[in-house]
């Protein structure tokens, strides 16, 4: 995969579009092997071709066919290929029909956008101005160059490039994934011990992102469809053995939708309230298709006012004797109140201090509250309760994000019976 522009290697535009392909390839029993960047600049990207050219068999390239200047990916290929750049009728027609579709003629810019290497092919885009190319390297490697915008690049991948790609049929290649959270990806790592063995096959890796830990599962060979599954299913077990508790889902399955999931299976319903975190929490399960099924609403009690006329929450509790809003009275206060006010199963409460300022220093022999520190709890329609003090690192954006994802972890360890102090015993975040 070699992706081109300025703006990439700049860090200005995220590359999204290697990420699609490698996902589209490993459908269709491809592994993609190197994902490589490079600026606008042809001798850089002919060199780049030409490496990556030797060591593998298909090169796809996105980006740099549009008619400006700094499009140079068409001078590349021909670089790169020994070859020459001709004007090829019948893209330089498919251009103009372009414009004309639109009422408008072909500024004279695009029709640089027609010519490709002269042993090559123009490959048609419906959805633009920019045709794809197709080459053969000297040493036999076959060269896709694909426009960057997702809208284009998207339809003439499945229409030109998959039609072209040749897997080896016996070969399978499948994937699983299963998602954790409240344990470290170096805590999670010692636990799989073994199953991680790069050896192996299936392949199991971590990787780590917003507070959440995957185990990517990939079995690649030549066997049956059968043992392949079967393999994997294996492999998954053992993944789901070691994490225990903390695993909460697999796939495309987020926390808000694995919390949900359970929720409407004991026919439950849950409410929020929050103060740091704003609404967060709230947002983050209705983001979830279906979720008015066991979520019944918020309160966000940014204020100590709103914490008393709509939580019910003592004035007394933030008074200066008082344990005050960023407290484990308060954080309780706020779940049973909650739970009272919204009439849900469970109610989930958070009240800390997100940051960048407002942390407390430790005074008439009452604890520290640095900035990071949070208080979140639970209140069930049966009686029970749980509150915890949270102490987390990062910005603010990032005490606010795990402040929410605890908070839902919190419940579903406690649907799924797995006891009050599990949550984030391990994390390095929290403590």
């Amino acid at each position: 995969m070699l992706s081109v522009g300025d703006e990439l290697t700049l860090g200005q535009t995220l590359d999204t579009n290697s990420k699609w392909i490698s996902e589209r390839l490993f459908d269709l029993g491809l592994s993609p092997l190197e994902h490589v960047t490079v600026p606008d600049d042809t001798a850089r990207q002919a060199a780049a071709l030409r490496r990556l050219a030797g060591e593998v068999d298909v090169v796809i390239c996105t980006g740099g066919l549009g008619p400006t200047a700094d499009d140079l990916t068409r001078d590349a290929l021909a670089l790169a290929s020994e070859d020459e750049l001709v004007e090829d009728p019948l893209a330089l027609a498919q251009v103009e029909e372009f414009f004309a579709a639109r009422g408008r003629p072909m500024p004279p810019l695009n029709r640089v956008q027609a010519r490709r290497p002269s042993r090559g092919l123009s490959l048609p885009n419906l959805n633009g101005t920019a045709p794809g190319l197709w080459a053969r390297m000297p040493g036999g490697a076959e060269v896709f160059c694909l426009p960057g915008p997702p809208g284009e690049l998207k339809p003439m991948f499945e229409a030109q490039v998959v039609p072209r790609l040749r897997p080896v049929r016996s070969r399978l290649v499948r994937t699983r994934v299963v998602h954790c959270f409240g344990i470290g990806e170096s805590d999670l790592a010692a636990r799989l011990g073994p199953v991680m063995d790069r050896s192996r096959n299936p392949l199991v890796g971590t990787t780590a992102s917003g507070g959440v830990v995957s185990c990517r599962i990939r079995f690649e060979g030549s066997v049956d469809e059968e043992s392949c599954e079967a393999a994997l299913t294996q492999a998954e077990q053992d993944v789901r053995a070691a994490a225990g508790v903390y695993a909460f889902g697999a796939g495309d399955e987020r926390l808000p939708g694995a919390l949900l999931r359970l929720l409407r299976e004991r026919g439950e319903t849950l409410g929020t309230v929050e103060s740091c975190t704003g609404g967060l929490l709230g947002s983050m399960i209705t983001d979830m298709p279906g979720s008015s099924v066991a979520f019944v609403g918020a309160l966000v009690t940014y204020s100590n006012r709103l914490k008393t006329l709509l939580a019910g929450v003592e004035p007394g509790m933030f008074e200066h004797a008082g344990p005050g809003a960023v407290s484990a009275a308060c954080a309780l206060a706020l779940a049973r109140g909650g739970l009272e006010r919204l009439g849900c199963t469970h109610a989930l409460s958070i009240t800390g201090i997100a940051g960048p300022d407002g942390g407390v220093p430790a005074f008439d022999g009452r604890d520290a509250k640095p900035v990071g520190t949070v208080f979140i709890a639970r209140a069930s329609a049966d009686g029970s309760s749980q509150v915890r003090r949270f102490r987390f690192a990062g910005d603010r954006g990032s005490v606010r994000h795990w402040s929410a994802m605890s908070a839902l972890a919190m419940l579903r360890l406690h649907l799924v019976g797995a006891g009050e102090t599990a949550l984030l015993r391990e994390a390095p975040r929290a403590q």
